[in-house]
């Protein structure tokens, strides 16, 4: 089994790197074989609110969220960074929650693999 922590820095919007992290962490997801956590310090714990409302064509990065968690993967989102923003745990994505720095300590030395957007 292959463990992978994506971290993501960046907002939701306004740059490509989280998207591209979702999009990574995703695929990962999907595979045999690998286990999968995605850590959101910063503006990224944006990227775990849910109902965002985006123009038409447009992707929606709450759903990028889910889909991980809908294959297996766990997503934390630093709580300090969450309250910063006033970011709400009630408002995040289903399977997306609240989690701490010494968690993230923790999955990093749980990973093979650390990958950071």
């Amino acid at each position: 089994m292959t463990k992978v922590l994506v971290i993501l820095n960046d907002p939701a919007y306004g740059t490509e790197r989280s998207y591209n992290g979702l999009r990574l962490a995703g695929a990962l997801a999907r595979r045999d074989g690998v286990e999968v956590r995605v850590f959101l310090f910063g503006d990224a714990v944006g990227c775990a609110v849910a109902n965002q409302k985006v123009p038409d064509g447009y992707y929606h990065l709450d759903r990028m969220v889910a889909a991980v968690t809908h294959h297996g993967g766990e997503v934390g989102c630093c709580g300090t960074c969450m309250d910063a923003r006033a970011v709400g745990e009630d408002t995040l994505v289903e399977g997306a929650r609240r989690a701490t720095l010494e968690e993230a300590a923790d999955w990093t030395l749980w990973a093979d693999r650390v990958v950071s957007f």
